[in-house]
């Protein structure tokens, strides 16, 4: 196994999605309510083309994280304008890294995969070297998401060399917990469950609370795989905490996905219809379709396991596999699959216990119960 450097190497997590004075005023761990209310006034009073660019960025991703999908879509469309403006092409750059995770996060896959290219492509000519590599990891991660594991594993790999040359402790949580999910979605549950545990640990000293969040759930998830049921919702509990902290509306849906997730497997299927039913309308409530999708899919197989009519379950995942498709969500896509001809499937015949008694040959006589 590769030795992994120790955290004493790296930095402490910083946000270079926050430029100019934002980046004096804010940090990585300002709620995004803070971030909207002070990129919103430095916005105001913005005197250049690239002061506009970099405050819009802000509001961007501040938006984005509350998901408040129509305003962050303006916003990131302001700050290229406004940088394209500037001339400055680093900026040109973040804010379409800002619109192709949005994109990406909304389950326009092609779109987002066409905005981060771009965005590669100008912050290779600008010598931004964080908006390049911000802007490869989207990427990398869209080509994740949509499980297309053999053309972005080896970028992925990059891209925690990258971190651990430049001690960005941020981009190795990135990197890390993106390699993790990959083991895990191919059934490397060891693997996954040492890299998330590392991942949450870098972004714990390094003070990135929400690369801890996104970490723990990652932990949660393998060992719920592997029937730590209890241990999997106490880690899941924390996270949940950091998220309300820092108003993380995306990834605190998500975290109620997984909790739901974490029910189901256990068996609690009541408690994971409840769950899930949560999670899908938050993730409804800010416009998020891949989160909705994959909420869907839970709720549907908790209702089956809960008695649901079969053909309703099975019309249900003809119209989940038809979003997935067209999302690009090739594992969501398996799992429908499976969970279908898991209920198609005719029932085992049963083998008839073999008889042994004294009419058998070469069998003992039982001798009756008294």
């Amino acid at each position: 196994m590769t030795e992994r450097p120790r955290i004493s190497m790296y930095g402490k997590a910083f946000a270079p999605e926050y430029q100019g004075e934002l980046g004096t005023a804010l940090g990585v761990n300002s709620s995004y309510e803070e971030v909207l209310a002070t990129a919103s006034r430095a916005h105001a009073e913005a005197g250049t083309p690239l002061e506009r660019s970099r405050a819009a960025l802000a509001v961007a991703e501040a938006n984005r994280r509350l998901g408040r999908v129509t305003q962050a879509g303006d916003a990131w469309r302001e700050s290229y304008r406004s940088g394209r403006s500037a001339g400055d092409r680093g900026a040109m750059a973040w804010a379409l890294w800002s619109g192709g995770t949005l994109a990406r996060q909304c389950g326009s896959l092609p779109l987002a995969r066409r905005l981060l290219a771009h965005a590669v492509t100008l912050a290779d000519g600008s010598g931004d070297r964080l908006a390049h590599g911000y802007s490869l990891a989207g990427l990398a991660e869209t080509g994740r998401i949509q499980g297309d594991y053999e053309a972005v594993a080896e970028l992925h790999e990059q891209l925690l060399a990258q971190g651990r040359a430049h001690g960005e402790a941020r981009h190795m949580v990135w990197a890390m917990s993106g390699i993790a999910q990959m083991h895990r979605n191919t059934g490397g549950y060891d693997k996954a469950l040492e890299l998330f545990e590392e991942s949450a640990r870098i972004a714990e000293e390094a003070d990135d609370f929400r690369g801890r969040a996104w970490s723990l759930r990652g932990v949660a998830d393998v060992l719920s795989v592997q029937g730590e049921t209890e241990r999997a919702l106490a880690l899941l509990s924390e996270a949940e905490a950091i998220c309300r902290t820092m108003d993380l509306a995306s990834a605190l849906a998500y975290n109620h996905k997984m909790r739901a997730n974490v029910f189901y497997r256990a068996g609690r299927y009541e408690s994971a219809r409840e769950m899930y039913t949560l999670a899908l309308g938050e993730f409804r409530e800010m416009q998020e379709p891949r989160g909705e999708a994959l909420s869907r899919l839970g709720l549907a197989k908790s209702r089956s396991r809960l008695g649901r009519d079969r053909d309703e379950t099975l019309a249900e995942l003809d119209s989940l596999e038809a979003d997935f498709t067209r999302i690009g969500l090739r594992h969501a896509r398996d799992m429908v699959i499976a969970f279908r001809a898991e209920l198609t499937a005719p029932p085992a015949p049963e083998t008839p216990a073999p008889r042994c008694d004294a009419t058998t040959p070469g069998s003992p006589a039982i001798p009756a119960r008294s």
